[in-house]
């Protein structure tokens, strides 16, 4: 494991901060707020280990104020938390991962699998007759 711990790894579900209001997942409620007390998921745990792999899955489906929160870890290297704390992100590593072009890339090998597999599984007919309709299945489909 990257710095000697598996809870080094912080992996966030960008799924479920497609929401205006899940900024404060990631840094905290403001003042006056259920949670507050709690402070943020991410800032939280930044704050009490420094030295983090931050994974922001599937980044594509965060919402907009997300990816400003994220460009200010990526260009001055901290946050401000909903308690004022400056929080350092400069001992951590930042994955991105997404989806965006992987029927792209990946169509063009799916045609090429099926045209080849499609001669092999022909029975004969005498078989055909005797079996329902088939169909190669492939996860696009």
């Amino acid at each position: 494991f990257l710095f000697n711990d598996e809870k080094a790894l912080i992996r966030l579900d960008m799924s479920e901060y497609m929401e205006s209001h899940s900024v404060s997942k990631i840094i905290g409620s403001p003042p006056g707020y259920i949670g507050y007390e709690e402070g943020g998921q991410l800032t939280e745990k930044i704050r009490k280990r420094p030295y983090a792999v931050v994974l922001f899955d599937e980044i594509e489906k965060a919402h907009p104020q997300i990816f400003n929160i994220l460009l200010q870890i990526l260009d001055e290297g901290h946050i401000t938390d909903a308690k004022g704390r400056k929080i350092n992100f400069k001992n951590t590593i930042i994955i991105l991962t997404s989806n965006i072009g992987s029927r792209e890339i990946l169509e063009p090998t799916r045609r090429t699998v099926k045209g080849r597999l499609r001669p092999h599984l022909l029975l004969q007919p005498e078989h055909q007759s005797r079996l329902p309709p088939r169909r190669l299945l492939f996860q696009e489909d």
